[in-house]
């Protein structure tokens, strides 16, 4: 199993990329391919204890920066980490490729590169989310800014696939993000998808309000990528607030640390279930290969999460999970 990694993705790139994946490589039985310029990636490996490490350098001269339009970047740069490691992948070098840069430009060459299973339009973003019992899934969470009813519909599937054959949730719980659970509530494309899934085999539980869409009411949560990403980075924003101000407080006064040292414990594993890096990166369903998009700010620690969120996507078999469940439709 070989996992291509774009070294020059990312608002930290390539110290932290790099430092998660020399982190990867020890812990786990998976050959990484390091893209991106060989020159930056040998120096800094040279501050890390490498040797015998499954490690391997393919060389792209080119950068796609964060702020690059999608469509003309992967045209004008083929040389770059993102179009060199995705085809990688095509040319079966790779088995997967992770990536924390320019995300619409990772789809854009997933989808030019790789193209789409049967039955998908565009590929979708799909992110793991904490639940009381377990975990949901959003899709999309962020590459697909405006979505007809159809394709909503499409990542519906996807998503409910994907819990079913991946995570094996039998028949899971899919609902549509909303303004209100009423079926006449949000804009027309959003009621039209509602009315579209009644008609689907899928376990449709109707509308969710965004304060209900991570307790666990759904296994899957579909809306489209603007306000996806919009409802990512809200409750990351708040989670990361939430455990300051408990570390605040705590430190304010003598008997609050006390009492915070006996609850330590319990305050680091309500941190580490709510901190984004634990879930790696979103993987980017619909297309013909496994690609992983990891946050734009991620530290080693989310890196080393994205490439095992690639790993165990291979081990699971995801691609042939979708493929036979589309099948069916």
């Amino acid at each position: 199993m070989k996992i291509a990694i774009d070294v020059m993705g990312g608002d930290h790139a390539p110290q932290k990329v790099i430092a998660g994946i020399v982190a990867a490589a020890k812990g786990n039985k998976v050959e990484l391919i390091l893209v991106g310029n060989r020159g930056l990636i040998e120096a800094e490996l040279a501050t890390h204890g490498v040797n015998g490490l499954p490690l391997s350098i393919i060389e792209a001269n080119q950068v796609i920066t964060m702020d690059e339009p999608p469509a003309q970047a992967i045209r004008q740069k083929r040389d770059s980490s993102i179009m060199v490691g995705v085809n990688l992948v095509k040319r079966g070098e790779a088995a997967a490729f992770v990536s924390a840069g320019n995300s619409g430009a990772v789809m854009a060459a997933a989808l030019v590169s790789l193209g789409t299973l049967d039955g998908i339009e565009r590929p979708a973003l799909g992110i793991h989310f904490p639940t009381p019992s377990g975990v949901s899934f959003l899709i999309d969470a962020g590459v697909n800014a405006e979505c007809k009813p159809s394709l909503l519909v499409q990542f519906a599937r996807m998503g409910s696939l994907y819990m079913e054959k991946v995570l094996g949730i039998p028949n899971p719980k899919v609902g549509l993000l909303s303004i209100g659970e009423e079926a006449t509530k949000g804009n027309q494309w959003v009621r039209e998808t509602h009315d579209s899934l009644k008609k689907t085999h899928l376990n449709f539980i109707g509308n969710i309000e965004a304060n209900n869409a991570f307790n666990g009411i759904a296994d899957v949560v579909v809306t489209d990528g603007f306000t996806g990403n919009i409802a990512v980075k809200l409750v990351e924003g708040v989670a990361e607030r939430i455990i300051g101000l408990l570390n605040e407080t705590l430190m304010s006064k003598p008997h609050y640390r006390l009492a915070g040292l006996a609850l330590r414990p319990a305050f680091q594993d309500i941190a580490q279930r709510l901190d984004y890096r634990e879930y790696g990166g979103g993987l980017l369903l619909g297309t013909k290969g496994v690609v992983v998009i990891a946050h734009g700010r991620s530290d080693a620690r989310a890196i080393e999460n994205a490439i095992l969120r690639a790993k165990d996507a291979l081990d699971r078999g995801i691609l042939s999970a979708l493929e036979d469940g589309h099948k069916k439709w």
